[in-house]
């Protein structure tokens, strides 16, 4: 029963969480070039635009300066919120970052243009996430902790609001931010817990943000709204459902019929949808779909984002067609492990250990150093107790003994700088060579400035097709035609690639 007509703004997930749940983070730099300003001046109150996971594969995967890419996007939409998210103790990898290097990355990027940072951390480390915003508050950006929602006996509505109510206590919490990675807050649930939310928060906007997984986010927000959800994160169409958020255009459809308004212009959204279709088109990216609705997922809790990741190593073992086994391994791996929130880290631990149980045949058998810093808890406090006698098997192996002497360094900027090469480096350097390896680097600085511009392969001759024909150690002669161009390529060099060629 919708209780009062709102204006309700947006916040766009099209470039951060909806590439990261349907494109595996491969979005580069010029993919924006066309719709940049469309995107900054469609009225949304915040665009959420990266994160150290989206640098991580800028470098691994396009060989594209994630830094020389955020000024790119910073300069293309000059009036909008920009938006990174964060891990109150870790950046890219699934352990610890030192104290020193979490405040750099905040500060750095800050620099560089975003003005919001969304703070998260699964365990609900509080101590953690508070020095954190208050470094977010420090360099003067929007700080908006998170709740991230899960199933179990601990995670109850006024557990929630606890932590809600912590966060307002800080005294410089400027929104806060409630997502359901895994898509599975049900519509009775999301009637007890969003209000309790609300009332928690106080003179505190909330933020919702629910994946379609089972295809009831559209349905939660029209419950968010009627609690007193006042913003929530959608996608352009071919950026949402699926693994992903709702979509821009229906959510905005829903809220209409619903007497709600918003600021948002949707012929905008709409060009942003039809180039981002054409882009996943020729890349080859998913373009997100309705689900049909499914309740294992209530079980497992697995982020769509992770669903790749888990039959990708199922394969190198050939084994994908026990996929379904490793789901199931996971619910019990959750329960074993103390119930934690399923995302970053968590879904990717529980389901590297799920997969590891499986195919070895043996539960907890091997566990990655990962799982034992976690059970040991320099992440934070699991909700609830680890399962007893798996904790002393894990810890009884002479690496589990190993791992019980180490404790976490904290070492200074400096001292980071010289581990990583030397320290006259930059900042922007030291965080490049800490996500990734030096390799990595090397090869992004030496494939040079990312493109600013993207063409789509019906205005010529596709790129891709020549850069293959390049690369080639075959074919000796090569002629590509279009009905606007003609591409010829000869070899140069017997048995060498081709090198030369003419375009008309």
């Amino acid at each position: 029963m919708q209780l009062h007509v709102a204006e309700i703004e947006i916040i766009d997930q099209t470039l951060r969480d909806g590439q990261q749940s349907l494109w595996g983070m491969r979005m580069k730099v010029a993919h924006l070039s066309a719709v940049a300003q469309d995107i900054d001046q469609a009225g949304y109150r915040v665009v959420d635009l990266t994160g150290s996971s989206i640098f991580e594969c800028m470098m691994r995967y396009n060989r594209e300066d994630p830094w020389d890419g955020l000024d790119l996007w910073r300069s293309w939409m000059p009036t909008s919120r920009l938006r990174s998210g964060s891990r109150s103790n870790c950046i890219a990898k699934f352990g610890l970052t030192p104290d020193s290097l979490m405040d750099l990355w905040i500060r750095t990027l800050a620099k560089h243009g975003i003005d919001s940072f969304w703070i998260y951390d699964c365990l609900y480390n509080m101590d953690k996430m508070e020095r954190l915003c208050r470094t977010v508050a420090d360099a003067g950006c929007e700080v908006v902790p998170a709740i991230m929602y899960g199933i179990s006996p601990v995670h109850t509505d006024e557990w929630f609001a606890a932590r809600v109510r912590e966060f307002v206590s800080w005294g410089i919490t400027d929104a806060i931010y409630f997502e359901d990675a895994a898509g599975i807050l049900k519509p009775e649930r999301a009637k007890t817990l969003m209000p309790a939310l609300v009332e928690a928060a106080g003179h505190v906007p909330i933020e919702m943000q629910c994946h379609n997984t089972v295809g009831l986010a559209g349905y939660n927000y029209l419950i968010g709204v009627d609690s007193g959800i006042r913003i929530l994160h959608t996608a352009p169409g071919p950026m949402a459902n699926g693994p992903s958020l709702p979509s821009t255009e229906q959510t905005i459809e829903n809220l209409r019929w619903e007497g709600h308004t918003t600021s948002v212009d949707l012929e905008r959204v709409r060009r942003v949808s039809e180039h981002m279709r054409r882009v996943a088109v020729q890349e080859g990216h998913p373009i997100g779909v309705p689900n049909e609705y499914n309740v294992f997922p209530y079980h497992h809790q697995l982020p769509g984002g992770m669903t790749g990741t888990l039959k990708a190593q199922l394969a190198q073992y050939d084994m994908s067609d026990r996929f379904d086994e490793v789901l199931e391994e996971i619910v019990q791996v959750r329960e074993d492990l103390g119930h934690p929130i399923s995302a970053t880290p968590f879904s990717q631990l529980m389901g590297i250990q799920a997969v590891l149980n499986v195919v070895t045949g043996e539960r907890y058998g091997t566990v990655p150093d990962e799982v034992l810093v976690y059970v040991l808890g320099h992440l934070g406090e699991p909700p609830a107790p680890i399962n007893p006698d798996i904790l002393d098997r894990m810890l009884s192996t002479s690496r589990g003994k190993e791992i019980q002497k180490w404790s976490p360094p904290q070492p200074t900027i400096e001292e980071l700088k010289e581990q990583h090469g030397d320290r006259s480096m930059t900042d922007e350097e030291l965080l490049r060579r800490y996500l990734v390896p030096l390799p990595d680097v090397e090869a992004t600085h030496a494939a040079g400035p990312a493109a600013r511009e993207f063409h789509f392969e019906a205005d010529g001759v596709p790129t891709s097709l020549v850069l293959d024909l390049l690369q080639s150690s075959r074919a000796s002669f090569a002629q590509v035609e279009t009905g606007s161009a003609t591409v010829t390529m000869r070899r140069s060099v017997p048995g060498g690639n081709i090198k030369q060629g003419a375009i008309t």
